[in-house]
């Protein structure tokens, strides 16, 4: 790799990462095209600028929406238009179904924004991801991945996001909105900002995110977001650690774990954010990124100073 890192790890997965990578020449497809959501968010998103090359919508191919192409099937889309990324904007009982019919197309990158897609359906997407090394998910729950001023896919609120420098890899939607709030208003603005979401079996992991950022030229310093619930922050930790380790000149890295707080057992805001008795705590999670040579703020508000900061004293 580039700055001569190399993870220890080898799995089918790690092919795709590079399909994270998004930017001004993406070409992007909606799933569930003429439906009220994608609808709203297609035209926010070309009015953005993003490369909005048609959609999904069985039955309904032929047709044109928003004055784009209407396909009966990703893969007729795939072969018409030859798109980079699905956005899939279907009911929650219908999105694994959507996901797997993309993962079936080779979709290079498929975002999938929905809240409460039932664990079995996750569970049958996550075996079906394995078995290929063309597509890269991102969510389930989650606000989906935006290249600030080139390409958004999902739902977070854009007209903050600034080009710039800082990649941004975050549990929380909500979060995320608020690093991208402070590495806009310091000037230092984002690389890359993805939404890993809070579903129990996400497609995207923070450590798949770290990866992305090591060797992405236009980001000079890593914003990590955890919370309660599940292992990826310890994870995440082990790789940073391995990653200084092992690179002379490694980009600054700041991190904030949620939930401090929260009472143990009791679900906080969606599936994937709950502290089960068994499970490490907010503040443990803290120790092992601050153990690898992150730095650990309280809230996201003092980010961008704070990396403004690293990335002066580099």
């Amino acid at each position: 790799m580039a700055n001569g890192f190399a993870p220890r790890a080898c799995s089918r997965g790690r092919d795709t990462i590079p399909n994270l990578r998004i930017g001004k020449g993406t070409k992007v497809i909606f799933q569930g095209f003429t439906g009220k959501a994608a609808t709203a968010n297609a035209k926010d998103t070309i009015a953005y600028g993003t490369n909005i090359a048609g959609g999904v919508s069985p039955g309904k191919g032929g047709q044109t929406h928003l004055d784009r192409p209407v396909f009966d099937s990703v893969r007729e889309a795939v072969l018409a238009v030859k798109p980079d990324v699905s956005a899939v904007f279907v009911p929650a009982a219908f999105a694994a179904a959507a996901i797997i019919e993309s993962i079936e197309a080779e979709m290079p990158l498929v975002v999938s924004v929905a809240e409460h897609i039932p664990v079995h359906d996750m569970l049958r997407v996550q075996e079906v991801l394995r078995t290929q090394t063309k597509t890269r998910l991102v969510g389930p729950n989650c606000p989906g991945i935006i290249a600030p001023e080139q390409c958004r896919v999902g739902i977070m609120p854009y007209k903050q996001y600034m080009r710039g420098c800082v990649g941004i890899v975050s549990k929380s939607g909500t979060l995320s909105y608020e690093a991208v709030g402070a590495t806009t208003k310091i000037g230092l603005g984002q690389s890359l900002v993805m939404g890993m979401g809070g579903d129990m079996l996400p497609g995207t992991t923070l450590v798949d995110g770290l990866k992305t950022f090591f060797d992405h030229d236009e980001t000079k310093g890593i914003i990590v977001i955890g919370e309660i619930g599940g292992e990826a922050e310890l994870k995440a930790a082990a790789l940073i650690k391995e990653y200084r380790r092992s690179t002379a000149h490694p980009k600054p890295i700041i991190a904030m774990v949620a939930g401090r707080t929260a009472p143990p057992g009791k679900t906080m805001g969606h599936a994937g954010a709950i502290l089960q008795a068994t499970e490490v705590s907010a503040e443990d999670k803290a120790r092992a990124l601050a153990d690898a040579g992150v730095v650990v703020v309280p809230h996201p508000g003092v980010m961008g100073v704070k990396m403004e900061q690293l990335l002066r004293d580099q």
